[in-house]
C-alpha cells in the first residue's frame, strides 16, 4: 500500500492541500506519516506559498495509530514530521472539521496556523488510553493557553469545542463551510504573516506560578482514584514551565514509553478496541436490516423509564412516555425536565437545546400511542406477570414488524416473549441507571428472537448514544448473574472476620467507585431482601440488617450510619449484629488479609463469567469486560474481571478457586470446565485456542 493512498496532495494555485485519507478516522499510521513528509517536500518544490493539511472523511485526525504500539516504529516518526512541519520556509495551516485528537491535534499544534468549523472537537484523551501525549502535545499546548489551562485538558482527556479553544488561544479563527475552500482562502490571506511557533512561544509560560499549577494538579489528580496516567501528564505539563522546549519533550517521552509498557495501559487499551469488537454481532447475517425507527413508545415513566425516554429526545428522536395516570405522567416528565435543568445550570447546556429536545418528548395515559410506535420499550416494574399482560396488550396494537423490548434486569425474555404472537420480535433492552447517564446497553436474545430484532436493538442503542452488547437470555443476563455469584462471599466474610468497611476499602482500593456494601445502602437493602424471599433464599448478615430496620441511605442506616449528607460511618451497632450472627452459626472469627478479601470478591465472579462463556450467554471475554466497565463501575484501567484472570494466570485461577471452594464449603467456586481446560491447555479467555508448547 503506497503514500498516495494515505495523503493526496492537491493545489489551488499557489496554496497546496494535503488531504489525509486513512478511513474511518485518519489515524496516523506510517503511511499517512510518509504521505505527510513526501507532500511537504513537493508543495515546497512546486513553489507553494501556504500549504493546507485537512482530513477526508467524517475528521481531521483521531490521532496515532495504536495498533501499532510495541511494534518496531517506521519512519518517519511523528515527531519527525513535526519538526518538517515546524521549519517548513511557507506556513502550514491545519483546517480542522469532526475531531482532531491526540496526535490529530499534536500534528496540528505542529502547524503554524490552526482554523476550524464550529463544529470541530479538539482534545488529548490519551490519559484515558493510559499513557501521556507522546508528540509533544505536553509541551506545545501550554506555551499556546498556559500551564493551567493545559493542565486540565490533558489531565482529564475532555475535548473542547472550537469555540473554547478560540477563546483559549489554541485555534487561530472559526471557519465556515466548505472547510477546504474557507482554509485555503484564510491561507492565501496569511501567507505573508510572520507566525510564531508554538514551540517558541513563551509568554504564556513565563513566571508560571508553579503553587497554583500544583494545587490545580492535585485536586484533578485526586478524582482519577489510582490511575497512574494522570500523574503522569502533570509531571510532562510541569517541565513544560519549568525546562527548555526539547528537555520537555525528553520529559514527555519518558513518561509516555514508562506508562505505555504499563498494566494500567494495556488493561485501558483492552477495553478501548473492546468496545469496538463488543458492538460487533458474530451471527448477524451482513444483509440483515434493522428496522427503521422514527419514533419509539416507553411503557412507564418511573426512573428508568423516564431516563430511557431522555435517551431518544436527547439525540432527537420522538418518543412517548405512557403512564397509567395523569398524575404519573406528570411526575415522570417533571423528572425528566429536572435532570435538563441541572444540566442547564452546569453550564453543558443551553436553553436552546432544552427546548429542542423537549420538544421531541411527550406523554400520553392511552396505550393507543403504541399504534404509530416503530419501536416499543416496556420499563415498569421486575414482576413478571404485570410484563406479560403490558406485552399482550402492546402485541395486539403495535404494527406487524415493529419490535417490543423489555428493559427487565432479570427476567426471562423467552417468557415475556410467549405472551405475544410475535416472540421472533421481542428483545431485551437492559438499560443501566441512571438510563440517560449510563452508557451501557444490555441487548437480550431470546429463544426466538430473529436477527432483524437483533440488528433493530443493537442500532438504536448505537443511535441514542449507548454501547450496545449483545447477551442471551439467563437469569440476571451477564453482569447482573456475575455480581451474584460475589454475595455469598460478602455474607461469607462477614462471618468469619470482616466488617463492612473492610470488605469496601479493599474493593475502593481496587479501583471501584463504591464496595458491594456500600453499594447495597444506596440501592436499597429491602429491595434485595424482597428479591431473596421470592427466590426462597436466605443470607443471615443482611436479613439480620434489614430486620433491625436497616435499608440503607433511604432510612440513613444500613450497613453503615449515614449524616443528612450521605456521608458513610462505620456504626457500632452493625458490628455488634455480625458478632451476633456469627456466634449463632458457631462461626470462629479470624483476622483475614486484604489480597484474601479480593480474590473472595473477584473470583466468584470470573468462574461465572467462565460457564457464562461456556454457555454461549456472553460469545466473547471482551464482551464481559465491557459490560462491567461500563455497567458495574469496575474501573477500565483494571481491563474488567476476565483481563484480571488472564493477567492473574489461569492456572492461579484454577488453583485459588479450588483452595476457596474447600476452604469456604461453597460448590459454587468449584473451577468452572472452561477454566479446568484453559489452564490445562495454557490457554486464556482472550485467546482460548492458544495451547501450551
Amino acid at each position: 500500500m503506497t503514500e498516495e493512498r494515505f495523503v493526496e496532495h492537491a493545489r489551488d494555485g499557489d496554496i497546496h492541500i494535503l488531504r489525509i485519507g486513512n478511513p474511518p478516522v485518519n489515524t496516523l499510521r506510517t503511511g499517512v506519516r510518509e504521505g505527510l513528509h513526501k507532500g511537504i517536500q513537493a508543495a515546497l518544490k512546486e513553489g507553494a506559498r501556504a500549504i493546507v493539511l485537512i482530513g477526508d472523511g467524517r475528521m481531521f485526525s483521531a490521532g496515532a495509530e495504536m495498533t501499532e504500539f510495541g511494534k518496531p516504529r517506521q519512519p518517519p516518526s511523528l515527531p519527525e514530521v513535526f519538526d518538517e512541519i515546524e521549519y517548513c520556509k511557507v506556513p502550514v495551516v491545519a483546517a480542522i472539521h469532526g475531531s482532531a485528537l491526540g496526535g490529530g491535534l499534536e500534528l496540528a499544534l505542529a502547524c503554524h496556523a490552526r482554523v476550524a468549523l464550529t463544529s470541530a472537537q479538539l482534545g488529548l484523551p490519551e490519559v484515558k488510553r493510559g499513557f501521556v501525549p507522546g508528540a509533544g502535545g505536553t509541551q506545545r499546548l501550554p506555551r499556546l493557553i498556559g500551564g493551567e489551562a493545559a493542565l486540565k485538558i490533558i489531565v482529564t482527556g475532555e475535548p473542547v469545542s472550537a469555540a473554547e479553544a478560540l477563546k483559549l488561544g489554541f485555534l487561530d479563527a472559526i471557519v465556515d463551510d466548505p472547510l477546504e475552500a474557507s482554509a485555503v482562502a484564510w491561507a492565501r490571506q496569511h501567507a505573508g504573516d510572520s507566525f510564531t511557533l508554538a514551540r517558541k512561544r513563551e509568554d504564556k509560560i513565563h513566571g508560571a506560578d508553579l503553587a497554583a499549577f500544583d494545587a490545580a494538579a492535585a485536586a484533578l489528580v485526586k478524582r482519577a482514584r489510582g490511575q497512574e496516567s494522570p500523574k503522569g501528564c502533570v509531571t510532562a505539563v510541569r517541565a513544560a514551565l519549568t525546562h527548555p522546549f526539547d528537555e520537555g519533550l525528553n520529559i514527555e517521552r519518558e513518561q509516555f514509553q514508562r506508562l505505555v509498557a504499563g498494566e494500567q495501559s494495556i488493561a485501558l487499551r483492552h477495553i478501548f478496541f473492546g468496545e469496538r469488537e463488543a458492538q460487533r454481532v458474530l451471527d448477524l447475517p451482513a444483509d440483515t436490516k434493522p428496522t427503521t425507527v422514527n419514533n419509539a413508545v416507553v411503557i412507564g415513566g418511573g426512573t428508568m423509564g423516564g431516563g430511557i425516554a431522555m435517551n431518544f429526545a436527547n439525540n432527537y428522536i420522538p418518543v412517548t412516555i405512557v403512564e397509567t395516570s395523569q398524575e404519573a405522567l406528570a411526575k415522570g416528565l417533571e423528572r425528566c425536565e429536572a435532570n435538563w435543568q441541572r444540566s442547564i445550570k452546569s453550564g453543558r447546556m443551553s436553553q436552546a437545546e432544552y427546548d429542542k429536545r423537549r420538544s421531541f418528548l411527550k406523554g400520553s395515559t392511552s396505550l393507543d400511542v403504541v399504534k404509530e410506535a416503530d419501536l416499543v420499550i416496556e420499563a415498569v416494574f421486575e414482576n413478571m406477570e404485570v410484563k406479560k399482560e403490558i406485552f399482550a396488550k402492546l402485541d395486539k396494537l403495535a404494527r406487524p414488524g415493529v419490535v417490543l423490548a423489555s428493559n427487565t434486569s432479570t427476567l426471562s425474555i423467552d417468557e415475556i416473549a410467549s405472551a405475544t404472537s410475535r416472540p421472533e420480535l421481542v428483545v431485551g433492552m437492559h438499560f443501566f441507571s441512571p438510563a440517560n447517564v449510563m452508557r451501557l446497553l444490555e441487548n437480550v436474545r431470546g429463544a426466538k428472537t430473529n436477527y432483524a430484532a437483533i440488528a433493530t436493538a443493537t442500532d438504536v442503542g448505537k443511535r441514542i448514544g449507548k454501547l450496545p452488547v449483545l447477551v442471551g437470555n439467563c437469569d440476571g443476563f451477564v453482569g447482573n448473574r456475575m455480581t451474584g455469584k460475589r454475595t455469598p462471599q460478602v455474607e461469607k466474610l462477614l462471618l468469619e472476620g470482616c466488617l463492612p468497611q473492610d470488605i469496601d476499602r479493599v474493593m475502593e482500593a481496587y479501583g471501584m467507585a463504591m464496595g458491594p456494601l456500600a453499594t447495597g445502602d444506596l440501592a436499597g437493602l429491602d429491595i434485595g431482601a424482597a428479591v431473596r424471599k421470592a427466590r426462597g433464599t436466605v443470607a443471615p448478615m443482611a436479613d439480620a440488617i434489614v430486620a433491625r430496620g436497616r435499608f440503607g441511605q433511604k432510612t440513613s442506616k444500613g450497613w453503615y450510619m449515614y449524616d443528612e449528607k450521605r456521608t458513610r460511618q462505620p456504626d457500632p451497632e452493625v458490628e455488634a449484629i455480625i458478632l451476633e450472627v456469627a456466634e449463632k452459626m458457631q462461626v470462629r472469627r479470624r483476622k483475614i488479609d486484604d489480597q484474601e478479601i479480593l480474590e473472595r470478591m473477584l473470583l466468584p465472579m470470573v468462574n461465572e463469567g467462565a460457564r457464562i462463556l461456556e454457555e454461549g450467554v456472553a460469545a466473547r471475554a471482551i464482551d464481559i469486560d465491557v459490560i462491567f466497565c461500563n455497567g458495574f463501575g469496575w474501573p477500565a484501567w483494571r481491563g474488567g474481571p476476565m483481563f484480571w484472570a488472564d493477567r492473574m494466570g489461569l492456572k492461579a485461577v484454577r488453583d485459588r478457586l479450588a483452595h476457596y471452594a474447600e476452604a469456604t464449603k461453597d460448590p459454587n467456586l468449584k473451577p468452572a470446565a472452561l477454566i479446568e481446560q484453559l489452564a490445562a491447555d495454557g490457554g486464556s479467555f482472550a485467546h482460548p485456542a492458544k495451547r501450551a508448547a
